[in-house]
């Protein structure tokens, strides 16, 4: 038995995850969440009964250090994270203790027999790049936003008890991933919300922003295959998509699908936070998916399909 601990396992990506995980049945599972922003309806109910439920903050020592102990565990999945753009900024101390979430772990992990800790980071912390595609090794890490300082802290954390105790970390940086079940705080569940409402679209700025969009599945048969083959142990990979888009061309092609009445409407440019870029080296990702990635209209028509959530 293999014995797995998700955080934030009632989210977007780590509900997805779990889902995944929990197919196979030598396989047990235990997801911590605090619910601040999951859902117990986002958990999967697994046919093998290998998935259970801890309602659970890991940046609180005494939280987290309850479920550690009660239970050894092989692998870890930390996906648990402040997210989205306007929240982290109007939050930024609160971004801060998620600090004490990855220090939290590692100490744990290291003391407990944890073999490896899969962390789910972010683009973001190549900051405002001048070289594309973003390549994992080459492009300068030059973020200065709060959330991108801490997702760069925490990869320095996992490189450093690796380096001090042995402990193997495989990093996956996570480029605008959307699905089903994504909430409405981010851009494409948002702009399908206002559509399928024929509410006015809004995009800040001229709307010029260049951004790839990765359909829930290909994070998931990626980052999945990473842990199921023992891939790119002690590295960092990106996960997204290959085609570049432009905001304003996302909010179009969502009008398009949806046969919305939609306006756009163009709202003043986010101070900061909202880079001009964003195009990941996928040579990594792609040996993982071995398949094509799903494209921008098929996954929002999937996305489209179940519409229950963001409605």
């Amino acid at each position: 038995m293999t014995r797995i601990l998700v955080t934030v396992g009632a989210g977007f990506i780590g509900s997805c995850l779990v889902e995944k995980l929990a197919e196979d049945k030598n396989n047990s599972i235990v997801i911590v969440d605090d619910l601040t922003t999951g859902s117990k309806t986002k958990i999967p109910k697994s046919k093998h009964k290998n998935v259970v439920f801890i309602k659970c903050d890991v940046n609180e020592w005494r939280d987290i250090s309850g479920v550690m102990y009660s239970q050894p565990f092989d692998y870890i999945f930390h996906y648990a994270a402040l997210v989205g753009v306007k929240r982290t900024l109007d939050h930024p101390v609160q971004v801060l203790k998620d600090l004490s979430g990855i220090k939290n772990l590692l100490t744990f992990s290291k003391n407990t027999g944890v073999k490896r800790v899969y962390f789910s980071s972010s683009s973001e912390v190549y900051g405002e790049s001048i070289n594309f595609p973003q390549h994992e090794e080459t492009t300068p890490l030059n973020s200065r936003l709060p959330y991108a300082i801490v997702k760069n802290a925490s990869e320095a954390y996992l490189k450093s008890f690796e380096q001090e105790y042995g402990l193997e970390y495989t990093i996956f940086r996570f480029f605008n991933t959307y699905g089903p079940r994504q909430s409405k705080d981010f851009v494409v569940s948002r702009f399908i919300s206002r559509a399928l409402k024929n509410e006015p679209i809004q995009v800040y700025g001229d709307g010029k922003q260049m951004r790839t969009f990765c359909y829930i599945d290909d994070n998931i048969d990626a980052t999945v295959t990473a842990f199921k083959k023992n891939l790119y142990i002690n590295d960092v990979v990106n996960i997204g998509g290959n085609i570049e888009i432009t905001i304003l061309e996302l909010a179009k092609t969502i009008i398009r699908l949806t046969k919305s009445k939609s306006k756009i409407i163009h709202l003043p440019p986010l101070k900061e936070g909202d880079m001009t870029r964003r195009k990941p080296d996928l040579a990594r990702m792609n040996k993982l998916l071995n398949r094509k990635p799903v494209s921008l209209e098929d996954g929002l028509m999937k996305v489209l399909n179940n519409t229950a959530h963001i409605l």
